[in-house]
């Protein structure tokens, strides 16, 4: 019986034990934080009630071993005040928008910027985090001191509530172990959906990675570059690549869509604009794909944990001029090393830019166009003697609020989602909204090719137009992207890819008549693009592999 009055008076309202804080901490959280989980749970086949049920107790148990460990007078408050607040967060964004908070979402949230922070936010959001974080936590925090304990005896409290955790946790799992094995296998994005467990897991993992990396600066690649021979009287290349933002290639007109989201673009003659109908990506969100995309190894041999130079320090070791100009929350450290600026950071003497084109800190992708010829010129002209690759980084159709990614006269279809939570809005108002973003690209690619037809005088010009990822827009109740690649939908890996290769340059001339066309519907990928672009400037290096060149069987 002294046992039996000792555990219940753990379980005392006004209790300071900082065990009781844990367990109470962890079943408000296991059950209420979970809330979208428990929805999703449902929505599975073959799951009833009783295995939602065991499995809520294991997250709780789970929670609770973790926690029982850090259950120590001056650490366990502060841990669960941050806990409860990310679970509050990330109850509303994986019910809103049906997201997984795995490694890549945490390097997405570092490297995120103030303007897609506010995009995110919302009352909705506010709510969350007063309810199931805000709250608790200042309830826990009024708590008393806890009375004094020898170290010794906490200790061995901590560990004998840790391992009654793994007990409870395991007897639980034996009881529904087939159902169990058989959702993590066939629905793996469940395991990234239990909170706070998933948080404590993907940061821990990110910060093992980092402090684990190598040290120092960025390995070299293509040591040997260099610039194959002209012929004499030949101009120099000018590639524009262009990367687009959060574009999935079945929304391109293009590419079959039903709607006119490429009506600029369409124009052009067949002959010269090329849209590869079949192209994947190499990450569901833009700190993976990338540095990935500008590596040569390609998707299947990338480490992002192993910091190298890219595609851009290999062009410009070969002698050509290299530019980034970004319109977006940066290059992921892409650029780091050649000349590179935003949109709002002028050159000198340029002109102010155009009044409607900036709104504060965002720019429509329009404002990449201005004063091209003057960054150009600020360049070093002996490399610009021997071509120029221009990268044009977008905004592009970044979510969830498409609404401001388009100007007001490119608002073709209507009515359009005016709200960052998208779940507010029909679908059918979404994906208005995101084709609007669509047919901002469209025009931003169709006025850029505009200006490199001015440049032919000068340059053998040609562009090549990749999104980084795609986008999910509702369907299975999926928003925005990042999904984990090996189970994430198509909607985030099926993207865009346009060439366009004017029919009096010196790359079309060199090419096999019809030869492009015959790629249209071939299978490709973000893998192509490092070697494409080194084929298409002439450039050459140990890292160029010729069979990964989209181009490189075209020639004659």
């Amino acid at each position: 019986m002294p046992l039996l009055k000792r555990l219940l008076a753990w379980f005392q309202p006004d209790s300071a034990r900082p065990l009781t804080q844990a367990w109470l901490a962890s079943a408000w959280m296991g059950v209420l934080a979970n809330w979208p989980l428990w929805m999703h749970l449902q929505t599975l086949p073959g799951i009833g009630i009783g295995f939602t049920i065991a499995f809520a107790g294991m997250v709780i148990a789970a929670t609770g071993a973790v926690l029982s460990l850090l259950a120590w007078p001056r650490l366990i408050k502060a841990v669960l005040a941050f806990l409860l607040l990310a679970s509050g967060a990330l109850a509303y964004f994986i019910g809103a928008y049906g997201i997984v908070f795995d490694p890549t979402m945490v390097v997405n949230m570092v490297q995120t910027d103030v303007r897609e922070t506010r995009d995110l936010l919302s009352w909705r959001l506010a709510a969350s985090l007063a309810v199931l974080g805000a709250l608790p936590a200042w309830w826990l925090l009024r708590r008393p001191a806890a009375p004094a304990q020898a170290a010794g005896q906490r200790l061995a409290g901590n560990l004998t509530s840790f391992l009654l955790a793994l007990i409870v946790m395991v007897a639980l799992a034996l009881s529904v172990f087939a159902t169990l094995s058989s959702t993590m296998r066939n629905h793996k994005s469940v395991r990234y959906m239990v909170t706070p467990l998933n948080a404590v897991y993907s940061v821990s993992a990110v910060g093992v990675r980092s402090l684990s990396g190598p040290k120092g600066p960025p390995v070299i690649i293509g040591a040997d570059a260099t610039l194959l021979a002209r012929p004499d009287g030949s101009k120099p290349p000018l590639l524009l690549l262009v990367v687009g933002e959060t574009a999935r290639a079945m929304n391109f007109s293009l590419n079959g869509y039903a709607r006119p989201t490429n009506p600029e673009l369409s124009k052009l003659p067949a002959h010269s604009l090329h849209s590869l109908r079949q192209v994947s990506s190499c990450g569901t969100a833009t700190a993976a794909s990338l540095p990935c995309m500008f590596a040569p190894q390609g998707r299947a041999d990338f480490d992002a944990d192993k910091p190298q130079e890219n595609l851009l320090d290999v062009l410009q070791r070969a002698g050509l001029a290299v530019l980034w100009v970004d319109n977006q929350s940066g290059c992921k450290g892409l650029c780091d090393r050649v000349p590179n600026s935003f949109t709002n950071q002028l050159p000198a003497g340029a002109a102010p830019l155009p009044p409607g084109l900036c709104d504060g800190e965002e720019c429509f992708d329009e404002a990449l166009l201005h004063e091209l010829d003057k960054r150009i010129a600020a360049l070093d002209p002996a490399r610009l003697q021997r071509g120029l690759v221009l990268v044009m980084h977008q905004m592009g159709s970044h979510g969830p609020a498409y609404f401001k990614r388009s100007p007001p006269d490119l608002k073709a279809f209507q009515p359009e989602c005016r709200s960052n939570e998208l779940q507010k809005c029909p679908r059918e108002q979404v994906v208005n909204g995101y084709d609007n973003t669509l047919v901002t690209t469209d025009r931003l690619l169709a006025r850029a090719i505009g200006w490199l037809q001015g440049q032919q005088a000068r340059f053998d010009t040609g562009m090549l137009y990749v999104s980084d990822h795609g986008e999910s827009l509702g369907e299975n109740g999926l928003y925005l992207h990042g999904m984990p690649y090996a189970i994430a939908p198509r909607e985030q890996t099926h993207v865009p890819m346009i060439l366009w290769i004017p029919a009096d340059g010196a790359l079309a001339a060199s090419l096999k008549p019809g030869c492009v066309k015959g790629l249209l519907d071939q299978p490709a990928s973000h893998d192509n693009l490092f070697h494409t672009t080194m084929g298409w400037v002439g450039a050459r290096a140990d890292v160029y592999k010729p069979e990964r060149d989209l181009l490189a069987a075209c020639r004659r």
